[in-house]
């Protein structure tokens, strides 16, 4: 059942040819047998998902409608709410927060007659690009297990990698659900900016979060957006449009397709990636598309515009978090004052702490015009220079990250790290929508994606092109050794 995409699932179950009890069964016992070498799952819902699949199979029995999602496991991140379980956003500070409402995203899901199996391990609060800092455990990548995963939320795209389940979802600031989608060699996507409800999402930078799905198909995400790309009233940010149908319109051919190649952006590039994105191109050529030189060089400005602002907002996101209303509270405080910092010292990582800091300095007397204001006024020419890049192709193509997964452990300087978020940055500022897709291996047999990017609203798109080029590859039906271990009944 492993090798199935979530729609096979789906319509497995609707045929009759399977339970919802035997489909929750299989992938939590492949859960409990892979898992501990992979470290995706903060917390397996056993009995919830159980319970879920007793009530869709009598549905089922009774000939009752049943939902786009019926039967298919999905796995969330640990910073989306789900009422009455634990949202740690795999920090200390929150380990026992029970979420007391769902998240919008979840009420969809279920709505659906999904069938919310987990929470995923990420990077505290959504900060960092390897799933190395949370507080809990280290996520590994399932094609070798010696490297990261990605991050932030590489718990999602682990174990949907490792075959875990078919579906999960992760939220994206920066580049964080692509650039682990990327290294762990399945499909990642962010929306528009506004298409999917941030409500429930606990906020790490607001004006760049954004809920996307992580699967093994393009037909899986559309799948998966069709259900979550609803208005939302309690997201003032939320598109106020209906949700589209994307699976009638991926499979339309992308031949005539303009597709922009920001080769300014590239000069960066190895050899080894060039010669990879070069062959990704012609793929796209062979597809019918027509290749446009575009200008993109103020891309370059990107990472420091964006971790200027992200850590700006998330100073104030997490001011929230004071050891008073919930979450950790230190037991050496005796006054107010200590209640604040003791709580904040004990139950914060340093990551999260570097961020805060850089947060409150950018946005601090006397520094604000020299970093935070001059920064949202490139965001504006970034949001400009895209627009304009739109206007002659239909689609931006541009490698998803610099190289494969890297080690473990081998990357402790904080502005390296950053770099990792280079290509994937410029869609956040800018609200639109991408997808990364996998686009083959390196020498070291580690998976690498390309990324697809369109204007805003045009998320069918992506998912167009998306679908075109994994039917053309075929790289996004390759397995890792680790997943290839059947569950035994």
């Amino acid at each position: 059942m492993y090798h199935k995409t979530a729609l096979e699932i789906r319509d497995s179950f609707l045929s009759g040819e399977v339970t919802a009890i035997e489909i929750s069964k299989y992938f939590l016992d492949r859960i409990d047998r892979i898992d501990p070498d992979v470290k995706a799952f903060l917390q397996v819902y056993h009995e919830r998902a159980m319970k879920v699949a007793e009530r869709l199979d009598a549905k089922r029995a009774a000939g009752e409608p049943l939902g786009k999602l019926a039967g298919i496991p999905i796995a969330l991140k640990d910073n989306i709410h789900v009422k009455g379980e634990v949202s740690t956003c795999a920090s200390q500070f929150l380990d026992n927060y029970v979420a007391p409402f769902d998240s919008t995203v979840t009420r969809l899901l279920e709505a659906e007659d999904a069938i919310i199996i987990g929470k995923t391990n990420l990077d505290e609060f959504a900060m960092g690009s390897s799933t190395e800092n949370s507080s809990y455990q280290q996520t590994k990548n399932p094609w070798n297990t010696d490297c990261v995963p990605g991050g932030s939320s590489g718990g999602s795209a682990a174990a949907v990698a490792a075959r875990l389940c078919p579906i999960a979802l992760g939220s994206d600031t920066g580049g964080s659900i692509r650039q682990p989608a990327s290294l762990c060699g399945i499909l990642g996507m962010k929306s528009t900016y506004g298409r999917v409800s941030r409500f429930g999402l606990v906020a790490f930078g607001s004006s760049l979060d954004q809920i996307g799905p992580f699967a093994n198909s393009a037909e899986d995400i559309a799948l998966v957006m069709e259900v979550l790309g609803q208005h939302c009233e309690k997201d003032s940010t939320s598109i106020p449009e209906p949700s589209e149908n994307y699976l009638d319109k991926i499979s339309e051919s992308v031949s005539g397709l303009k597709v922009g190649v920001p080769r300014d952006f590239l000069d960066g590039l190895k050899e080894e990636s060039r010669n990879r994105f070069d062959a990704n191109l012609k793929v796209l050529k062979d597809l019918g598309c027509e290749l446009v030189d575009i200008k993109l060089d103020i891309l370059h400005y990107g990472i420091p515009v964006y971790y200027i602002l992200a850590t700006a907002e998330a100073s104030t996101n997490l001011a929230r978090f004071d050891g008073v209303r919930y979450g950790k509270r230190s037991e050496k405080a005796q006054t107010l004052d200590e209640v604040y910092d003791l709580s904040k010292e004990e139950g914060y990582g340093d990551e999260v702490k570097r961020r805060i800091l850089l947060g409150t300095f950018v946005l601090s007397s006397g520094y604000q015009n020299a970093f935070y204001r001059k920064a949202q006024k490139v965001r504006t020419l970034i949001i400009k220079q895209y627009k304009e890049c739109f206007e002659k192709c239909d689609i931006i193509c541009m490698p998803c990250t610099t190289n494969c997964a890297f080690p473990l452990g081998a990357k402790s300087d904080p502005i390296e790290m950053y770099q990792e978020d280079l290509f994937t940055v410029s869609a956040n500022l800018a609200g639109i929508p991408a997808i990364s897709v996998p686009s083959g291996f390196t020498s070291k047999k580690m998976p690498v994606g390309i990324q697809f990017l369109a204007p805003q609203k045009q998320d069918v798109q992506v998912c167009r092109m998306a679908n075109a080029y994994s039917k053309a590859t075929g790289f996004h039906k390759e397995i890792p050794e680790l997943a290839n271990l059947e569950t035994v009944n």
